[in-house]
C-alpha cells in the first residue's frame, strides 16, 4: 500500500507544480500587458527628455490677430464668440444626434475637409470657421458646394509652411487659394503668417518641453484649431475628441474609423499610436497634444462631449 500512497503524493505534487507554473505565467503576462499598454499611450519620449521642462503659456495674452494674413482684400480676423462648438473629424460623433445642439452655438469651428452634408443630425450644418492644413487644400476647393457655398460670412484659415502656401512663394497652392478667395467673396480667407507659424512651434516646445523639429514632430490641424478656438471663444465645447489615455485602456477600445466620413479608413487608435511612436520621418504627436489639451481645459473653459472627459 505504501507505493500507492507515494504515487498519490507525487501526483498531487505534480499538479501543484503545474498550477504554480500556470499562475506564474499568467502573472507575467498581466504585468507585461499592463506595462506595454501604459507605454503605448504615454506621451512620446526622445533623447532630449532627460532635460525636458514644461512651461504653461497664457494663450489669451499669447494670441494676436496680426498672425492671420488675408489672402484677398483687407479683411481682418477679428471674430469673437461667447460660446463655440469645435467639431472634430472623429467617428465618435456618429450616432450622437448632437447636430442641433452644435448649430445652436454662436460659432461653430470645423477642420480640414470634414463635411456636414449627410451628417447634419450628428455634426450640425453651420460653419463659422474652418481650419485647413496645406495638405487638405485640394480636397476642400475641389468640392465648393460642400465647403464654400454652404457657409455665409465664414472664415477659412489655412496653415502650412511658407514654402507651400506663403504669399512670397507664389506656388501652386497659394495661387489656388488666392483664386478661390477672389471667387467666393462672401467668405474670408486667411493664411497663418510665417511668424505666427514659428510661434505655434515655440508654443509646442513650451507646453511639451520638446523641440518640434528635433523630435521629428509635425503639428496637427487639431493643435492649430484648439489654439484658434481659445483665442476667439470665451467657452469651447469639443465634440468627438478622446482623452489622452483612451487607446491604452483595458479592455481595448473597439475599432473606430479615424474620420467619421471615411468608414473604411484607418483605425483611430492605430493611427494615434503609430504617430506617437514613429521615429522615421515626421509624425503627428496626437496623444502628446491631448495631454496639453487636458491642461488647457482647466484654464480656458473647455469641455468635452462624446466622449466626456
Amino acid at each position: 500500500m505504501r507505493p500507492q500512497f507515494v504515487d498519490k503524493q507525487w501526483e498531487q505534487g505534480k499538479r501543484m507544480a503545474i498550477y504554480g507554473l500556470a499562475f506564474l505565467i499568467m502573472t507575467l503576462l498581466i504585468l507585461y500587458s499592463s506595462n506595454s499598454t501604459a507605454d503605448l499611450y504615454s506621451p512620446f519620449r526622445d533623447s532630449h527628455d532627460v532635460h525636458r521642462t514644461v512651461h504653461n503659456t497664457n494663450l489669451k495674452k499669447w494670441a494676436g490677430k496680426d498672425g492671420y494674413v488675408p489672402v484677398y482684400g483687407n479683411k481682418s480676423m477679428n471674430l469673437r464668440c461667447r460660446q463655440c462648438a469645435l467639431v472634430t473629424s472623429s467617428s465618435h460623433v456618429l450616432g450622437t444626434r448632437a447636430g442641433d445642439e452644435i448649430d445652436r452655438n454662436e460659432c461653430v469651428i470645423r477642420m480640414n475637409d470634414a463635411p456636414t452634408s449627410g451628417y447634419e443630425s450628428d455634426v450640425g450644418n453651420r460653419t463659422s470657421v474652418r481650419v485647413v492644413a496645406h495638405s487638405s487644400v485640394f480636397r476642400v476647393v475641389r468640392k465648393p458646394a460642400e465647403f464654400l457655398n454652404r457657409s455665409e460670412n465664414a472664415a477659412v484659415i489655412f496653415w502650412g509652411p511658407a514654402s507651400k502656401i506663403g504669399r512670397a512663394a507664389k506656388g501652386t497652392l497659394y495661387r489656388l487659394i488666392q483664386r478661390v478667395s477672389m471667387t467666393y467673396s462672401n467668405l474670408s480667407f486667411f493664411i497663418i503668417s510665417p511668424n505666427k507659424m514659428q510661434k505655434f512651434d515655440k508654443l509646442f516646445q513650451k507646453e511639451t518641453g520638446r523641440d518640434r523639429k528635433k523630435s521629428q514632430s509635425w503639428l496637427s490641424t487639431g493643435w492649430f484649431t484648439m489654439v484658434i478656438a481659445i483665442e476667439m471663444c470665451d467657452n469651447v465645447k469639443i465634440y468627438g475628441m478622446v482623452p489622452p489615455n483612451h487607446c491604452g485602456r483595458l479592455p481595448q477600445p473597439k475599432r473606430m474609423p479615424y474620420h467619421y466620413y471615411k468608414p473604411r479608413g484607418p483605425d483611430e487608435c492605430l493611427t494615434y499610436l503609430q504617430n506617437e511612436r514613429g521615429r522615421r520621418g515626421s509624425h503627428h504627436r496626437f496623444i502628446t497634444e491631448k495631454q496639453v489639451f487636458a491642461r488647457w481645459a482647466k484654464l480656458y473653459n473647455i469641455t468635452y462631449a462624446y466622449p466626456t472627459w
